[in-house]
């Protein structure tokens, strides 16, 4: 009630002269949802909530500012433009920005508070710098030259990075820089994670420090066995020939080696020293973390069929190891960043879904389970804090509904385990971020009536203070199109075995319930993916619904979020159950007397783009056109983590699953018209499999249209070309649906 107040309050105070909802608006220089915060950090003096923010001339550049707890004052801590007026990033640098879904930012893109909360530090353009809390505009430059995955030590004393594929650390007592290693160039790297680590595994580091300063553990790869994929990157100006070495599905992958150096010995950088991960040598190595005294290394080492996971212990001293436990699957073990070393107790926390959901456990260090510490019909989304002294864990989850993400908080002890204590309190979508006792932490809440808002809260969900109320009044800049927005509904279907598929829909503009509408179905369907959450909505959908358009969302079996019977259905076969379930929605809005039933277009990005295609091959007379975006084609041409996790075999082993989960063996069902769209530098999902889908329709004798983007990566990214691809979408789907008008 009090946010259907709030929307009603809004509304009255709107100006009288309303806009519509344009593209040019939505992809434009400010922000429609109000000043946003990203990246949120609590100081570990918990005296200031620092947090990015883009500009108010242009969104997509951030600087830092800092919420100070005392003064319960906001200002703006470093300017990115004064600190770096002009950015050239490396080569390194994109790739990264690539793989983390940073490419259309620029200014300050992350941060690392000092352990004392004194200092930040701060990377940009390659460049390092150290900025005094107190004294911000004396900001001192620490580091240049290609700088990557800065960090300051945990005790503080050191800073370090990666430069041209070394480990390197800056000792801030006396200003000393040493290089750790000497052997990374060519095809070996030091303390970095792979491509596929990157793209496929959320591993952002390739280094680790111990909780004391005294030893850093780096991982260390070699690409010289992956295949090198020459690729030929298409700009407006100039063609580049890219050689990347790309490990495709059933090709070798990097060989990785594991090691611990000391930072310093008797003034000088220690002797590495290599971790035996075992005798085989075809393994991903996933994941390090130290024990809380620094005396413990412990490593995640998963098997190349990913159907099993080892946690290994390793004496930092003697390099002796022993295994803690052993995750196994029939389909695939799925990764986390859960482990937690508790600092007043010899145990760790570990997140496992051997009950079909994703639960928490304690263990001692020995690998023993002392206790479970979650429990039910019911998963966690992940840990975001400990509180050892009041003996609590503090995790997200949509335990209560599957739309919506909530805090809770849990017995460490599992007195609390299949009834954990709700701590956010708003339906909708929560993103915690807790400072590192457990204390307070910043809550960043919407729902599809609410943009984001951002609030300073103790540990019991009381408020503590306001960081961005973003009341959406008069001076918001969404106000003006307030009067046009349209609400979003949520229902649930059944799929053909019965279990629960959940979907939004929002009805078109001047809604006529005895007219028929086309329909504006958008899907991605991948694995590891939700896009049915009750958040402030995506506004290329409320624009498609103002167009005219009945927008409609389905999360097919596969999708994140949920329990293990729901996701592996897909295993072996991608592209049959997801289609099965999107086609079932197309049903459902079939029998809705406010749909027209042949028209119904799909659009899809990247594994979008794939059941786009699908959907076409499957039943073009249900689905009446389609628009794929860097689409995966060929299952065979995607990289080895991802396809062999989900395909469950390499093309050699496994040529029928291949051949199955792919596009061009159902080809000679699509028969409706497809607007097929790619970068012609798209790193992620090669052009390639663009190339080869044209060809093979031209095989055919298929007509479709085509749009390429010289020089565009995988998400096509920058506000011209995001500008023009959804202005082709919207026209595609006019020009195929005909009139918007309802019939």
């Amino acid at each position: 009630m009090r946010l259907l107040l709030c929307l009603l309050a809004a509304l009255a105070a709107a100006p009288a002269s309303a806009e519509r909802l344009t593209l040019d608006r939505i992809h434009g220089e400010t922000s429609l949802a109000g000043p946003g915060v990203k990246n949120v950090r609590v100081s570990p003096d918990g005296e200031r909530v620092t947090f990015l923010r883009g500009r108010t001339d242009n969104q997509f550049q951030q600087d830092l500012w800092e919420y100070n707890m005392k003064d319960k004052t906001t200002r703006l801590l470093v300017d990115s433009k004064k600190l770096v007026p002009t950015e050239n990033l490396s080569l390194e640098e994109k790739a990264r920005r690539e793989r983390a879904r940073t490419a259309s930012l620029s200014g300050i893109l992350s941060y690392t508070w000092s352990p004392d909360g004194k200092q930040l530090l701060v990377p940009i353009a390659g460049d390092l710098y150290l900025v005094d809390a107190a004294r911000p505009d004396a900001a001192r430059k620490v580091a240049s030259g290609n700088v990557l995955d800065p960090k300051i030590s945990p005790k503080g004393r050191y800073v370090s990075f990666v430069r041209n594929q070394n480990l390197v650390v800056i000792d801030l007592k006396t200003g000393a820089e040493r290089q750790l290693t000497t052997d990374g160039k060519g095809t070996v790297h030091n303390g970095e994670a792979e491509f596929v680590a990157q793209e496929e595994m959320d591993q952002t580091t390739g280094y680790y420090w111990a909780p004391d300063d005294s030893r850093i553990a780096y991982k260390r790869y070699d690409e010289a066995p992956v295949p090198v994929a020459r690729r030929f990157e298409i700009f407006a100006d100039r063609t580049e020939v890219i050689d990347q070495h790309y490990p495709a599905a059933g090709d070798p992958n990097v060989l990785v080696d594991l090691f611990i150096v000391s930072p310093e010995v008797d003034g000088k950088a220690g002797v590495p020293r290599k971790i035996d991960l075992g005798a085989e040598k075809d393994i991903y190595l996933v994941r390090a973390d130290w024990s809380a005294d620094g005396k413990t290394l412990v490593y995640q080492r998963q098997t190349r069929d990913q159907k099993r996971l080892d946690l290994v212990a390793v004496d930092a001293a003697t390099l002796s190891q022993r295994n803690l436990l052993t995750e196994t699957s029939k389909t695939w073990v799925s990764l986390h960043n859960d482990l937690r070393f508790l600092k007043n107790r010899q145990a760790f926390i570990w997140a496992s879904e051997r009950t079909g959901r994703n639960h928490l456990y304690l263990y001692d260090l020995n690998g023993k389970l002392l206790n479970t510490i979650s429990s039910g019909e019911w998963g966690i989304d992940n840990v975001l804090a400990v509180d050892e002294a009041a003996g609590k864990v503090y995790v997200a989850s949509n335990r209560d509904a599957v739309i919506d993400k909530q805090t809770y908080a849990l017995a460490l002890n599992g007195s609390t385990a299949a009834k954990p204590v709700r701590i956010t309190q708003g339906d909708g979508w929560h993103e915690a971020a807790f400072a590192s006792n457990g204390k307070i932490f910043v809550d960043t809440y919407s729902d599809p009536k609410t943009p984001p808002q951002v609030s300073i809260r103790r540990a019991d969900g009381s408020m503590v203070q306001w960081l961005e109320q973003n009341a959406l009044n008069a001076s918001h800049p969404y106000a003006k199109y307030l009067p046009d927005h349209l609400p979003t509904e949520y229902g649930t279907i059944k799929a053909k075995d019965g279990q629960t598929l959940h979907y939004s829909l929002i009805k078109p503009a001047n809604f006529d319930a005895t007219k028929r509408y086309p329909v504006f179905l958008f899907t991605y369907g991948g694995p590891h993916s939700q896009r049915v959450t009750r958040t402030w909505g995506n506004y290329f959908d409320q624009y498609m619904a103002q167009q005219g358009f009945v927008v409609f969302r389905l999360d097919n079996r596969g999708s994140s979020r949920r329990e293990r019977q729901f996701t592996d259905v897909i295993y072996n076969n991608l592209g049959k159950h997801e289609v099965e379930d999107q086609l079932t929605g197309v049903d459902w809005l079939a029998q809705q007397t406010f749909v027209d039933p042949k028209r119904v277009g799909v659009f899809g990005w990247s594994y979008g783009g794939f059941m786009t295609l699908r959907l076409l091959a499957a039943d073009s007379n249900r689905i009446a056109m389609g628009v794929s975006v860097a689409p995966v084609t060929d299952w065979a041409l995607y990289d080895t983590h991802y396809t062999e996790r989900y395909v469950g075999a390499t093309p050699k082993s496994g040529k029928d699953a291949y051949d199955r989960s792919g596009v061009f063996a159902h080809l000679d069902g699509l028969k409706s018209p497809l607007l097929l769209i790619h970068g012609m530098a798209d790193d992620n999902v090669l052009f390639t499999n663009s190339t080869r889908l044209i060809d093979e329709l031209v095989k055919r004798n298929v007509q479709f249209e085509l749009m390429t983007y010289p020089g565009a990566k995988h998400g096509i990214s920058g506000r011209t070309s995001q500008r023009h691809v959804y202005g082709m979408i919207e026209n595609f789907f006019k020009k195929n649906l005909g009139s918007t008008a309802p019939r």
